[in-house]
């Protein structure tokens, strides 16, 4: 009998440094054991020091791709990065739509860069937070695209919960990221960091805590945490437990790749840390 692969479609962008972006995607759902597949919507020219230009591919053309992975092959579960306009956020959720059996979608809303500059201007975040988010089953933001989203300033560790509930009111289940908020609380290596789940499904809210590592290679760790996510729900997992199987896995790709050095800047998680040290 002829086995089938749990199938992960990713939309992004590329990365051609390979730690974050489609690549990033591609190496997790394919660690995690899926089969992954990838509508790119813009070309990006960066490294591990930053992002020398973008080059973006028009929303027709990332609606053929979409339409050409789903009509042949189709999928269990769908990551969405960023989306660089709100024409192209709209023709996302249009063609999805015409995907009803298409649940399982996460979107990382990837809106804010390391740096603190806005990749998005205001109407494609309103066009974010009002079209495409209520299509999503889980976002994963971290502190500025929460504080975005929310319009409001998250300054301190407990007001996270609250910050979580909050966004699912926008329809999807959160997983919200606290590494940003710790960056600039604490420096010590041995923290535990914890981010916060809440499952608007049920009304719960779990704690995802790990130890805080110190390393420079964080490039693509929004990417690779939202790809994980939709690879543990292709495979069938609950929703906490997709969420909680996420966290564990960026946790340890982080601390293996700590390990390692590679380019000048910030370098990659090692995404198949459980297949070779």
């Amino acid at each position: 009998m002829e086995k089938s692969y749990r199938r992960v479609m990713t939309i992004a962008g590329s990365d051609p440094s390979g730690g974050a972006g489609v690549q990033a995607d591609i190496k997790t759902i394919s660690a995690l054991g899926c089969f992954a597949t990838s509508a790119i919507v813009a070309v990006v020219d960066e490294n591990t020091v930053g992002v020398t230009g973008v080059h973006p591919v028009p929303a027709p053309f990332v609606v053929g791709q979409i339409h050409s992975i789903l009509d042949d092959i189709g999928t269990d579960a769908v990551k969405i990065g960023m989306l660089h306009s709100s024409e192209l956020i709209r023709s996302v959720r249009r063609t999805l739509d015409e995907y009803p059996s298409v649940r399982d979608i996460v979107l990382d809303p990837v809106m804010v860069a390391t740096s603190g500059d806005p990749l998005l201007e205001s109407d494609a975040v309103s066009t974010l937070r009002g079209i495409l988010l209520p299509r999503a089953r889980v976002i994963t933001p971290n502190i500025p695209e929460a504080e975005l989203l929310l319009g409001a300033k998250i300054t301190d560790a407990d007001q996270l919960p609250d910050a979580a509930r909050d966004l699912a009111r926008l329809g999807p289940s959160v997983l919200l990221k606290a590494g940003h908020l710790a960056d600039t609380e604490v420096a010590d290596s041995a923290e535990l960091l914890t981010d916060y789940f809440y499952n608007s499904e049920t009304g719960t809210l779990t704690p995802l805590t790990a130890p805080r590592v110190a390393t420079r290679n964080t490039h693509g760790t929004g990417c690779t945490l939202s790809s994980a996510l939709a690879s543990y729900l292709a495979l069938g997992q609950p929703l906490d437990r997709a969420a909680a199987s996420a966290k564990a896995y960026i946790a340890a790709a982080i601390a293996a790749g700590a390990r390692y050095r590679i380019g000048r800047g910030h370098g990659p998680v090692h995404h198949f840390h459980a297949l070779w040290p």
